[in-house]
């Protein structure tokens, strides 16, 4: 599950790691983050009608640089 979560927040896993967090507080730290994240970064809420339409799920605190990924990633499609 590390592994997986750190495909897609390798950032936010390398920055956890190298503050000390063990891997299992890293995991539930981002867990969440990397699963709306990989949603975002899809292109899943590329052609949304409203706030309205996202899911409940679709939410996440995230950093400026997470956005600015998602923000990027979006300008690519």
């Amino acid at each position: 599950h590390c592994l997986t979560v750190r495909a897609i927040c390798q950032r936010e896993i390398d920055c956890d790691r190298g503050n000390g967090y063990s891997w299992k507080i890293t995991l539930l730290r981002n867990y969440w983050k990397s699963k709306v994240k990989q949603e975002w970064l899809s292109g899943k809420y590329s052609n949304i009608p409203s706030q309205c339409s996202l899911p409940e799920k679709s939410m996440y605190p995230m950093d400026v640089d997470t956005w600015g990924e998602i923000l990027e990633a979006e300008l690519e499609r």
